[in-house]
């Protein structure tokens, strides 16, 4: 018996929350960067830092859900400059962490500028690597989703997507938060130089990719 429409939006809902969860996953630079802000100043520092890679993860999604097949050319022919500015952003935040000593979690409220601050720099460095896109397109074909499918599926979809990087990124900060306060204080010394050594390792690996790339242009 064929499945009645509503049947079918959830069906594309939950795939979505799926696929948004398994690209939200891995655990990269964006991941570090999040746990890092998380740990020094706290769960909703870390939440809407990972929202800006959320955000980012969508915009993908869109396009790989939507055959925008001349968008995703043109981001994947710029890719390698992309990478280079990523990887000089995480140098700067990387060399920036290992220079500046930490400092207990700030109590005092998120200005809405360091709130803008926080998710503008994930969505930038997230948006960086545009070459998501073709990890979607292949999730999209090995779960039977057809860029000829209605336009209300797709968009349940995408939705679906940007729902279950959320709730990663939701369960990670806060998560993380719990363990803290279970477990005691981090030492956080240690913890900051960890951070700080694999952002700006990721950022020379990822700049020297990029310039290596560039180079034969």
């Amino acid at each position: 018996m064929p499945l009645l429409p509503a049947a079918l939006l959830l069906i594309a809902l939950l795939k979505g929350v799926a696929i948004g969860i398994v690209i939200a996953l891995p655990v990269g630079p964006v991941g570090v960067l999040c746990v890092r802000r998380t740990v020094f100043e706290g769960p909703v520092y870390g939440f809407i830092s990972g929202l800006g890679a959320a955000t980012a993860d969508t915009i993908f999604g869109v396009i790989a859900a939507a055959g925008l097949t001349f968008l995703r050319d043109w981001l994947l022919s710029y890719q390698d400059w992309f990478g280079a500015a990523g990887g000089i952003f995480l140098v700067i935040v990387g060399v920036r962490t290992l220079l500046v000593p930490p400092t207990e979690r700030e109590t005092v409220p998120l200005s809405g500028e360091r709130r803008f601050t926080a998710y503008f720099s994930t969505f930038a460095l997230t948006i960086t690597n545009p070459i998501t896109i073709l990890a979607f397109a292949a999730i999209f074909a090995k779960v039977g989703v057809a860029e000829s499918a209605g336009m209300f599926t797709l968009g349940m979809l995408v939705l679906g997507v940007f729902a279950g990087s959320l709730v990663w990124w939701l369960g990670l900060s806060f998560g993380l938060f719990w363990l803290q306060r279970l477990a005691g204080s981090f030492h956080l010394a240690w913890l900051n130089r960890i951070s700080g050594g694999i952002l700006a390792v990721s950022g020379v690996g990822l700049l020297g990719a990029a310039l290596k790339a560039l180079t034969r242009i």
